[in-house]
């Protein structure tokens, strides 16, 4: 089958076009038919989700039409559509552990589909088990316009919170702006605790997503109103060490956390998929939330959306389209 592999070379992530068996499905597992996959950030540092060594298959979510069942899994069927998380999705056959394919709703299709399971079980984490996020909070977003960025906006405004991002393009915080954007911040550097006190008048966010890493770590916790959260769930300026402000820290009982799957075992990842189900598919299949795609590529151009992504030029999710 077609299927693309990834590995490290010094500090960049390279893709390879492979041909490779078609998996099978195994015990719990479903195999799938994959007409789309979604592209994230991570995949694509070096240290993050992948390491040196021998090539892997690549991609880590998708979409597509279930063909055959594993041993033991059942409230499935062959044929139907469903998305999640699965290794190896930037191929024309990938596996999924059954507990974490999401039935995909009748009006979303397969390219949309694909740029909601990791992004958004990450969001929701990030957003409700973890960040608690209330009607009327205030949330910030560094970064938001990636998938995570964006994601975490329709999400939050969906909740009914109010939102502020920031992003170093004024054209991408525009379009955004449709979205529901509430206040718009244009800077890439850490010099927007001021405005944030501004325009919370004073109180600071609840929630503070940081996508970006820790060049702005130290000033997402300026931001910070009592008892306020800050999670980190990404490192895309590759700087991995901040300073805390301990005095902070104490006096407003704020918590900080970390969002990633990258230690998490099978049970653990598969835990968090019936309350997202629950609280957040409906709201995908009646139009609340609406997954943000920046661009649909073709199998044979997954270099070119990689350049896109690693460029910063997109909004929101890219997606690989695999099959019809």
């Amino acid at each position: 089958m077609r299927s693309y592999a990834l590995r490290v070379d010094g500090e960049r992530a390279v893709l390879e076009r492979v041909d490779a068996p078609a998996p099978v499905a195994g015990p719990g597992q479903v195999l799938l038919k994959m007409h789309a996959a979604g592209l994230n950030r991570g995949e694509f540092i070096p240290g993050g989700l992948i390491k040196g060594g021998a090539a892997k298959p690549a991609g880590i979510e998708g979409a597509g039409e279930i063909v055959a069942l594993g041993a033991g899994v059942s409230g499935l069927r062959v044929g139907q559509r469903v998305m999640g998380r699965c290794a190896g999705a930037f191929a024309e056959y990938a596996v999924m552990d059954a507990r974490e394919a999401m039935p995909i709703p009748a009006g979303l299709s397969m390219e949309a589909a694909a740029a909601v399971p990791l992004t958004f079980l990450v969001v929701h984490d990030m957003l409700v088990l973890q960040g608690r996020l209330q009607r009327d909070e205030w949330l910030l977003i560094t970064g938001v316009s990636s998938g995570v960025g964006v994601a975490s906006l329709q999400a939050a405004k969906a909740l009914g919170a109010r939102v502020i991002g920031t992003s170093g393009s004024p054209d991408k915080l525009a379009r955004l702006e449709d979205l529901g954007l509430d206040v718009s911040i244009a800077t890439r550097a850490p010099d927007f605790a001021a405005r944030v006190m501004e325009a919370t008048g004073n109180r600071g966010a609840d929630l503070v997503v940081n996508t970006v890493g820790g060049s702005v770590f130290a000033e997402c916790l300026r931001t910070m109103a009592f008892e306020g959260r800050l999670a980190t769930v990404g490192y895309v300026d590759r700087t991995l060490t901040a300073e805390i402000d301990l005095q902070a820290l104490h006096a407003k009982r704020l918590t900080l956390f970390g969002v990633s799957n990258k230690m998490r075992s099978g049970d653990q990842r598969a835990a968090g998929v019936p309350a997202f189900v629950a609280d957040w598919l409906p709201a995908i299949a009646d139009g609340r939330i609406q997954p943000f795609v920046d661009r649909v590529f073709p199998f044979d151009e997954l270099a070119a959306a990689q350049a896109r992504m690693e460029s910063n030029a997109h909004v929101g999710k890219i997606v690989l389209k695999i099959a019809e």
